[in-house]
Formats: C-alpha cells, sequence, structure tokens
C-alpha cells in the first residue's frame, strides 16, 4: 500500500504546474454497500456490509478550466454482514478509501451552481473489527474474521457545488466504489459460494473551500 499512496502523491504533485487554482473540503454522509448473492450446499444466503455513516476530505488542483485532479480520503463504518432465511449475522468493521479522481466540472465563472462528474482509482482497506466468538450464527454460510484486506478499488460519481461565498462552496455528490468482495473478512464455509463485486454508494454532502 506505501508504494501505490506514494505513487498517488507524485502524481498529484506532478500536476502543480498546471494549476489554476486549488481547493480542499470535507465531507459526510453514508455508506450503502450491496450484497452478493451466496449459494452452496446450505442453502442460498448474501454476505455483505451494513449500511453506516461515511466521512471524508479531499484536496483538488484545478488543472484547466473544466478539470480538476483531487486526491481524497474516505472513512467508512460498515459493519460485515450474513443473511439467510430471516437470520442475521453481523460483526463489526470499517474500511479506507484512498484514491485519486480526474473531475470535468462546468466553469464557476458562469454560475454559482457547478455540476461535475469524476472518475479514477485507488484502494480500498476493508477491516473487520469485532471480537470472533466461539459460536457464530450463520456459520454453514461463511465466518467473521478481525483481519483487514487490501482491494484496487474504481471510483465513478457526479454531483454538483453551490457558491455559499466568494470562495465557499457547498458540495453534494454520490459516489460509486467498485471493488471485488473481501473473502479474507467473511470467508465462505466449505461449498459455499460466494458473489464477486460490490458497489459501495455513497452520498456526500460537505464544504469546499477554493483558493
Amino acid at each position: 500500500m506505501r508504494s501505490l499512496v506514494f505513487s498517488v502523491v507524485i502524481l498529484a504533485a506532478a500536476t502543480t504546474a498546471f494549476a489554476q487554482q486549488w481547493e480542499f473540503g470535507a465531507v459526510g454522509g453514508g455508506s450503502l454497500l450491496s450484497d452478493v448473492p451466496v449459494s452452496g450446499p446450505a442453502g442460498k444466503a448474501t454476505a455483505g456490509f451494513a449500511p453506516g455513516a461515511a466521512f471524508g476530505a479531499f484536496f483538488g488542483e484545478n488543472l484547466y478550466t473544466h478539470f480538476t485532479g483531487e486526491i481524497r480520503y474516505e472513512y467508512l463504518q460498515s459493519d460485515l454482514r450474513l443473511s439467510s432465511g430471516g437470520q442475521t449475522a453481523q460483526f463489526t468493521g470499517g474500511e479506507h478509501a484512498l484514491h485519486f479522481d480526474m473531475v470535468y466540472h462546468t466553469n464557476r465563472k458562469e454560475s454559482r451552481t457547478q455540476f461535475f462528474a469524476s472518475v479514477g482509482g485507488g484502494v480500498k482497506v476493508f477491516r473487520g473489527t469485532g471480537t470472533p466468538e466461539a459460536y457464530q450464527a450463520l456459520s454453514q454460510i461463511g465466518y467473521f474474521t478481525k483481519t483487514q484486506a487490501l482491494k484496487p478499488m474504481v471510483s465513478v460519481g457526479g454531483g454538483l457545488t453551490y457558491q455559499l461565498a466568494p470562495r465557499i462552496y457547498l458540495r453534494a455528490e454520490v459516489r460509486d466504489f467498485i471493488t471485488a468482495f473481501p473473502t479474507a473478512l467473511i470467508t465462505p464455509a466449505p461449498g459455499m459460494k460466494f458473489g464477486s463485486l460490490l458497489n459501495d454508494i455513497v452520498p456526500l454532502v460537505g464544504i469546499t473551500y477554493v483558493h
């Protein structure tokens, strides 16, 4: 992970020579991860993560009139979850997302309201932080593990900003963090097969300062 973080920092620094403006901000909202289907001898189930709070911060360089490069970090509170036959088992957990996004936006000089779309990539660290128990409900489906797993991540999103003051903007956005399912945290029981792709829909609202 250190080499990836270093690469992201170097990439962001390389854009500085072309920057028109810089901006930074903080956001908060929620994390709505999709479940993946589970099938096998023990029957059908779903595996995934419960909804939780999300918090983040970002730093951006406005490269051209319509393009910004952003380094972003989000913490996502997402407990691990298994569900089958009306029964649910849960285990405390969370995620850290670090990524670099390219943002296309309308021109701020034209209107107080600016729309934008973004795409980028980075990594997400999934963490199981609960205390393992001798007996776990739905253990015939899968097992919760107190460990962590790093997965490559694709980030896509869009939203708008609204100017509140000459350098202050209200920002609202929705993002989708796409990763492989972390089977190191929720391990399939023998013979059980888990889906492979997770979508994390993250609505966020925050404040941006532009210099």
